[in-house]
């Protein structure tokens, strides 16, 4: 999906701007979406903190080497990034050439954004595409073999081709640390008189994809306290 504007030319501080909130809010953002999915389906949470509990133990915390095993924490965070994409369109491109695509007609010099958002969502791709549903990841599931670097085009939280998000593996390893490390270390509650059922999930559009109300939770530790020591 493209929007597209005719004779469009991207000014320097445009560009600036989108690069550098790009790089300080897009994985502080899904982590957010991630706690907050995983509140609202304290099921998936529950297996999430099982399957860290048997392969990683209680004794450490998790690290980089374990995420191999964890194939339902990565199916976790492959369906965090499809509904809720740190940046839900593209950086622009503009039109070397006039061509067609998909019977729509693009002018040569129209500057372009794919909707990574909406591709992402797409009902004639997705069974269910607004449910947060790890388990389509999974053997089995809808999309057992996706990918999210850029090698499916179904979900392309990054971008795809040469000029894929630079900061794409950093990112992913940032995300994928930091939510596993959540997810062992706490338990987590909402604010009393807050119920995951009601959890406000509308989202502020913009360069990044940041949620409208700020997510507050009360985080209880569940290993031991030696591990919370600097």
């Amino acid at each position: 999906m493209l929007m597209v504007r005719e004779g469009g030319k991207l000014t320097d501080t445009y560009r600036d701007q989108s690069l550098a909130l790009a790089g300080t809010d897009t994985s502080s953002s899904t982590v957010e979406w991630a706690v907050a999915e995983l509140l609202r389906h304290p099921e998936v949470l529950a297996k999430a903190q099982q399957e860290l509990d048997s392969i990683v133990g209680p004794g450490r915390l998790v690290t980089e080497s374990d995420f191999p095993q964890l194939t339902y924490f990565q199916a976790i965070i492959k369906e965090t990034f499809r509904l809720h994409p740190s940046t839900p369109l593209s950086l622009p491109r503009m039109a070397a050439e006039s061509c067609e695509i998909n019977g729509y007609f693009i002018p040569k010099d129209s500057t372009l954004l794919v909707n990574v958002w909406a591709i992402a969502r797409d009902p004639n791709t997705w069974a269910n595409p607004l449910e947060f549903q790890p388990e389509r990841f999974l053997p089995g599931g809808e999309k057992p073999n996706a990918d999210i670097r850029g090698n499916d085009f179904e979900v392309i939280p990054f971008g795809a081709g040469r000029r894929i998000c630079a900061g794409m593996s950093l990112g992913l390893r940032m995300v994928q640390l930091l939510t596993a490390t959540l997810v062992q270390a706490f338990n987590w509650e909402l604010p009393e008189g807050k119920s995951a059922e009601k959890l406000n999930m509308d989202e502020a559009y913009g360069l990044t994809l940041q949620r409208a109300d700020p997510l507050m939770v009360h985080p209880r530790p569940r290993l031991a306290a030696h591990l919370y020591q600097g």
